[in-house]
């Protein structure tokens, strides 16, 4: 049984629709909520007859649900909620005999819900809140155990006899008596408080004190952490210089916690990163470490810490405000009027990423893995000069260790495959991503994306990448919002780069200082051939293998007679 999942220290398995269809009929589960994908959700996705799970959910997929879903009949759970999906609730759904739990919630479906979901045996939980849709509910589902039709216009509610979701659908009234019960108790408390503080009060001014009470309001400054030179803030500057941590401040959301955009009393703009897990395990030692190593790390293409502040109940880092934001959102978000990001420019990131990230590898004494290097990590200051941020994954290493064991962090079609399968980083790890951001620099498309399926196999940039070089399409790969204002042999001199710094092997890559003077130029050329070379005999390898498996899985088949 082959299962496709991201577990909760972030391992992401690469994409199970980009293997062989022998591999593809043995899938059980493909479990990938909250991964940030983008694009539709193929029809192809009918081929995995085998799948019992599909879990999709907080994603930002758009277009249809296929209705090869309903092909899919060992399907006991489906769960596309929270997503951008239009149109209407295929009828084919009502195939699935074997569904026990049906997640549409929160997207934008319209239409009907079709008759076919009344003839679902087995189903106990039902959600479909928070859409478009419109008309009657079909009678058999308000006997589902679990169901929530909430925010649509259907034939429920006030109006009507029907409720909108059935009991145990929300907050039961354990739940909401637990509440008040609680606020009972929170104003006994303060009311007890205030005696307090009015009895200190009366006694200090019969002992012939000052009337004054001093209340400390909780974190207002920490003073077990001192970090040299930097700047200490105050709790209130910068809740003040963010509009209370508003949620239209939100820049991004980084492996430790949000960053918000801050405008400070001078009116100097901040990027303020509020980290969300210091008091888990490891999470102070996380911020400290965090801010020792940015601190130390200073260089022309790395971000620079302004300062920080501290309180028992919140860490903060602020950093300058790149109004450039990142390159990422250059190549994929860009508003109307908005310039691209020219092909000249997108030399000049390559280049500025490579030089920052050789700082961290070899001039940081102890050398410094970023383990999460991708185009959004990567901003873009006044003069579109790249700038490396978010060092919230990265990791210290003792000089005397190539590699160290931990955690697996990072994001879906940047993670290299050593640190994938061991949790082995090193600076290799970081080459690798540099090459996949090289080749969101050449292609504006991001490292993984699902609506590739609906004209190939090649779920992964990389792979996509691999098939047009080795077809000799260059153009074909090459961003087209640039307009072919591009020179093609500075193209595939990058593409190459790029390949070489994603192969499988990581002592096969090279350092980030070979690839400064590969992109500048020198030694590129020895090093493509070999790959050439290298790329040949493992593309025959791996077809010869696939033959075998195909010839295995035939001959195991039983017998006709």
């Amino acid at each position: 049984m082959l299962q496709v999942i991201s577990s909760e220290i972030g391992i992401q398995i690469m994409s199970i629709l980009a293997l062989g269809p022998k591999l593809r009929a043995m899938v059980r589960s493909m479990i990938l909520p909250n991964m940030g994908f983008s694009g539709t959700l193929s029809p192809r996705i009918g081929i995995l007859k085998m799948l019992t799970t599909l879990q999709l959910q907080g994603n930002g997929i758009t277009g249809n649900i296929p209705g090869e879903l309903g092909n899919l009949t060992r399907l006991t759970m489906l769960d596309l909620g929270n997503n951008n999906l239009t149109g209407e609730i295929p009828s084919s759904l009502g195939n699935l005999k074997s569904l026990t739990f049906l997640i549409l919630s929160q997207n934008n479906l319209s239409g009907s819900i079709p008759e076919s979901l009344s003839s679902l045996p087995n189903l106990t939980d039902l959600q479909l809140a928070s859409n478009n849709l419109s008309g009657k509910i079909p009678e058999q589902l308000f006997r589902v155990y679990k169901y929530n039709f909430t925010g649509n216009q259907l034939n429920c509610g006030i109006k009507f006899s029907p409720r909108c979701a059935s009991e145990n659908a929300g907050r039961s009234r354990k739940s909401r008596t637990g509440m008040i019960v609680g606020i009972v108790v929170a104003l006994l408390i303060i009311l007890l408080l205030g005696c307090f503080l009015l009895l200190l009060f009366w006694k200090c001014g019969h002992k012939g004190y000052r009337h004054e009470v001093f209340v400390d309001v909780e974190g207002e400054v920490d003073q077990r952490i001192e970090f040299g030179q930097l700047k200490r803030f105050a709790w209130r500057e910068l809740q003040l210089a963010t509009d209370s941590f508003s949620e239209s401040n939100v820049l991004g959301q980084g492996g430790f916690g949000k960053v918000y955009k801050g405008v400070l009393g001078d009116n100097t703009k901040v990027a303020v990163k509020r980290l969300t897990d210091f008091e888990s395990p490891g999470g102070d030692a996380a911020f400290r470490r965090e801010v020792e190593m940015i601190s130390v790390a200073v260089h022309r293409n790395l971000l620079r810490l302004i300062g920080f502040c501290t309180t028992p109940s919140e860490r903060l880092l602020v950093y300058p405000f790149m109004q450039n934001l990142s390159v990422a959102s250059r190549l994929r978000e860009l508003k109307p009027g908005d310039p691209v990001l020219y092909w000249p420019t997108r030399k000049r990131v390559a280049l500025g990423t490579a030089r920052g990230l050789e700082y961290l590898h070899e001039h940081c004494n102890p050398k410094i893995i970023h383990r999460d290097v991708k185009a959004a990590n990567v901003l873009l200051d006044e003069d579109f000069e790249a700038v490396v941020g978010d060092f919230g994954l990265a990791k210290l290493v003792d000089v005397r260790k190539t590699n160290v064991t931990t955690q697996v962090r990072g994001t879906m079609g940047h993670i290299a495959p050593e640190y994938l399968s061991t949790g082995k980083s090193s600076e290799k790890t970081d080459v690798f991503g540099y090459g996949i951001m090289l080749l969101e620099l050449v292609t504006g498309k991001r490292a993984i994306d699902f609506s590739r399926l609906e004209e190939e196999d090649d779920v992964l940039l990389l792979d996509h990448v691999k098939k047009l070089q080795r077809e000799k399409r260059l153009d074909a790969i090459v961003d087209r919002n640039l307009c072919r204002n591009y020179d093609i042999d500075d193209v595939e001199m990058i593409i190459q780069v790029a390949l070489l710094c994603t192969q499988s092997s990581p002592e096969d890559r090279p350092a980030m200082s070979e690839v400064i003077r590969m992109l500048e130029g020198e030694g590129l050329a020895e090093r493509w051939e070999l790959w050439q070379h290298v790329e040949i005999t493992s593309r025959l390898e791996h077809e010869r293998l696939q033959r075998r498996f195909d010839w295995e899985m035939i001959d195991s088949q039983p017998g006709c007679y």
